[in-house]
């Protein structure tokens, strides 16, 4: 596997830095688009999804690793305004989510697709030059839709064996490209469905649930699962916690609700574990999607907000959060630009900002990989004022009023939505295939049979005159 089209990687950075991406206190310093497949997923034009870093001590170089929807793609940002493709690997298939993470020298990569799909392993010693997968294969498990490193463990939320599923599972790491399953979840704590994220320090987990809410676990020494909290029913409605990030001191958890739009992050605070205390909430528009969160030190958040791209908060007081910085890697939509284009799920995905270098790693679904200078907002200590919405209120009220009920489901849904024209209503499965489409007289309250459907990721949208909402459906048999 070595390097590739750099002729179209020079022409694709070309013309992304022709366009102009709102910022304040972070600053564009490199941009690359590596992914020129013709394939992508036509729902939404997705090419990318997760990403991470890696320092190489021995070389003294930086990289960016990007999840592409057809592979994974390594970067070298060390000169960070001229950004290079390494290497490149193949993934099984085309995947809505490709997720990463680094142990030593190795690189981890999952998927969360349809099968044929693979656990990847791949060498990054021998960068800049190329990278080398050491171990694919399906014998531990063959999707997983997160995972997380701590210490010499691997945890994987939600991964799908040969001929089972596990809420999450944990693998020891001591020989990097051999992990061996140490304890599943659901061998403790069957009650527990499906781990969507964890984020993990010193074998305690703090596990979002998806629709069962926020669980803390510990992996104990006999290496069993003992649960040592919970934050559930903290909000009105159907919510669905998405992922988390701890502070260095341990004393205030940040989280994300990805679903439905327009739940605000949240600080809590998990001094003890069985009485965790509501700090605050925040939400930069009313209609975001606050998506992945990273913390650093005690007083910075790095959150990536889809198509209201990348907003740096400064948490020094988690009373009182305020926005230090941003930066839009999806200027097309989003809240400043009056439409939330082709529905929300679209824009910054996901970043990685504990480089040596300070700079931040963020990956855009359609735009690819901007390196940012974020130094101007992490100094920032009044704050500042994101650009004003557009988005009327009459919007965001529709939006509210689109309903979907069970959520999680298995057989039968009831779609309401209080329109006032024609509504167009939609449902695809993650590669974009429509699998019902039906336009309505204005309001709609239909129940829906979705008994013949796989289980996994739909979303349904409505498209209502220039009003597109879109809401994610997960299927459970």
């Amino acid at each position: 596997m070595k390097k590739l089209f750099y002729l179209a990687l020079s022409i694709v950075c070309f013309r992304a830095a022709a366009q102009v991406y709102p910022s304040q206190n972070i600053s564009l310093v490199g941009h690359i688009s590596p992914n020129t497949s013709t394939v992508s997923l036509p729902n939404i034009g997705q090419k990318y999804s997760g990403c991470w870093g890696w320092y190489q001590s021995s070389k003294n170089k930086e990289y960016a690793i990007s999840g592409g929807t057809n592979g994974t793609y390594f970067i070298d940002i060390t000169s960070a305004a001229t950004p290079s493709l390494c290497d490149y690997v193949a993934g099984q298939s085309v995947s809505t989510w490709r997720e990463i993470k680094t142990y030593q020298n190795y690189c981890y990569v999952v998927s969360d697709a349809t099968f044929p799909n693979s656990f990847q392993i791949i060498d990054m010693q021998y960068l800049p030059d190329s990278a080398h997968v050491v171990y694919e294969g399906l014998d531990l498990f063959y999707l997983s839709h997160t995972i997380w490193i701590d210490n010499d463990k691997l945890y994987c939320g939600a991964p799908t064996h040969t001929n089972s599923n596990s809420s999450m599972a944990v693998y020891s790491l001591a020989t990097p490209t051999a992990p061996v399953l140490i304890r599943r979840l659901q061998d403790d704590y069957p009650f527990i469905n499906y781990v969507h994220d964890m984020y993990t320090r010193n074998d305690t987990i703090f596990a979002s649930c998806g629709y069962q809410g926020l669980y803390l676990f510990k992996l104990t020494a006999s290496n069993t699962f003992t649960q040592l909290g919970s934050y559930i029913n903290y909000s009105s409605g159907s919510t669905y916690n998405h992922s988390s990030y701890l502070t260095q001191n341990g004393k205030y958890l940040l989280f994300c609700d990805e679903v439905p739009a327009g739940k605000p992050i949240q600080i809590v605070d998990v001094q003890n574990f069985s009485n965790i205390i509501p700090t605050s909430t925040t939400i930069p528009y009313p209609q975001s999607i606050p998506h992945n969160p990273y913390l650093i030190g005690n007083d910075l958040a790095v959150i990536s907000c889809y198509q209201d791209g990348l907003i740096v908060y400064n948490i020094s007081n988690p009373a009182a959060p305020f926005v230090a910085g941003y930066f839009d890697t999806y200027p097309i939509g989003g809240a400043p630009s009056g439409n939330y284009f082709g529905g929300p799920y679209r824009g910054n995905w996901g970043a990685y900002p504990y480089l040596p270098s300070g700079l931040i790693i963020a990956n855009d679904m359609q735009n690819g990989v901007f390196i940012l200078d974020p130094s101007a907002a992490y100094t920032n200590t009044v704050g500042v004022n994101l650009p004003t919405s557009t988005v009327g209120l009459d919007n965001y009220s529709r939006k509210n009023n689109f309903g979907i009920n069970p959520n999680p489901a298995s057989e039968k849904i009831t779609i309401t939505y209080a329109g006032k024209t024609n509504v167009a209503l939609q449902i695809t499965n993650i590669l974009g295939a429509i699998v019902f489409e039906k336009t309505y007289k204005g309001g709609i309250n239909e129940s829906l049979w979705i008994g013949e459907l796989e289980s996994g990721t739909y979303f349904i949208k409505l498209t209502e005159e220039d009003n597109v909402m879109v809401q994610k459906l997960i299927v459970q048999h």
